[in-house]
């Protein structure tokens, strides 16, 4: 299989509960502490690796503590790292703070290094780009580079696909670039200005994205599944169960990757939808984002049963 190529950020997700958040200046003493791996790119990565694909992760870390469990949890997965070391900044981190007895949150996210990720980074990797089946890219680095990585594999005729999260304004130069574009609800409504409640409303957003000059809309709906939507076919892909919801953190990340493989195989578009849709199935039954992707046997034994 030819690989797929994913351009994204790694931060090390530091979450902390306590009966209630801090007021300013104030310490007080927490419930629980979890530490664990982040980043959109770094989880879509990981469930395409897990899901059987031949997978590259293009970002930047620092050279320090996270860094190394960053690589421990690639190497588990099978993902190939292609990492820029910046000895000049630190590997992204988020301070995850939530309020135990209502659930809210507040949070802080630094990315680090990866925020510095630049298009002379994309121009070191492009024979790998240009060799690859699928390029995948999100938002959470800085567009140039994330745009740079879509023209270098579209004009070496790579499948694009862009995970429009978090939801960003796009040059309209992006669009024609994304073989694929696979927003969920309110980043389509975002892209288009038009409400995003129910398939309907679905289609129509999709349309407007296509008339940007979108390949193909792929949007994830949460319960209702997922839409897909060309110039000529509309394809409702529902969820597939796999069991009790436990944790929706990774279902997104779970579900591109999982497209990501399903493509680099050569996978019609239905059975690719079943495939991404099975592994976020399955995803959305554990606790956390990265740890929760699947392996390619489980994948099959759910689809097998479904």
């Amino acid at each position: 299989m030819k690989p797929i190529v994913n351009l994204g950020i790694f931060v090390a997700d530091c979450a902390f509960r306590s009966a209630r958040l801090p007021k300013t200046g104030e310490t007080i003493l927490g419930n629980s502490f979890a530490l664990g791996p982040g980043g959109k790119g770094s989880n879509q990565a990981v469930a395409s690796a897990m899901a059987g694909g031949v997978t590259h992760f293009i970002t930047r870390l620092g050279n320090d503590d996270f860094a190394a469990m960053a690589d421990g949890i690639w190497r588990k997965a099978g993902v190939t790292p292609e990492i820029t070391v910046d000895h000049d900044s630190f590997t992204g981190a988020a301070a995850i703070l939530v309020d135990d007895s209502t659930g809210a949150n507040a949070i802080i996210v630094t990315p680090g290094a990866a925020g510095r990720i630049t298009e002379g980074d994309i121009e070191a990797r492009r024979a790998l780009i240009e060799r690859a089946a699928v390029f995948i890219t999100q938002l959470e680095q800085l567009i140039p580079p994330a745009l740079r990585g879509l023209q270098i594999a579209k004009a070496a005729g790579v499948t694009t696909i862009l995970n429009p999260a978090p939801a960003a304004e796009l040059p309209a130069e992006t669009f024609p670039l994304c073989d694929y574009l696979t927003p969920n609800e309110s980043e389509a409504e975002l892209l288009t200005g038009l409400p995003v409640t129910n398939l309907a409303e679905a289609e129509a957003a999709a349309d407007a994205l296509l008339a940007k000059g979108v390949g193909a809309v792929v949007m994830t709906l949460g319960g209702n599944g997922a839409l897909y939507r060309d110039k000529t076919r509309s394809l409702h892909q529902p969820i597939i169960s796999a069991g009790k919801v436990a944790d929706t953190t990774g279902a997104g990340d779970a579900f591109n990757g999982g497209f990501c493989v399903a493509l680099a195989e050569g996978q019609p578009i239905e059975q690719a939808l079943r495939f991404a849709a099975a592994t976020a199935g399955i995803s959305v039954t554990r606790r956390g984002a990265a740890a929760s992707m699947p392996a390619r046997a489980e994948i099959d034994a759910l689809l097998a049963r479904a």
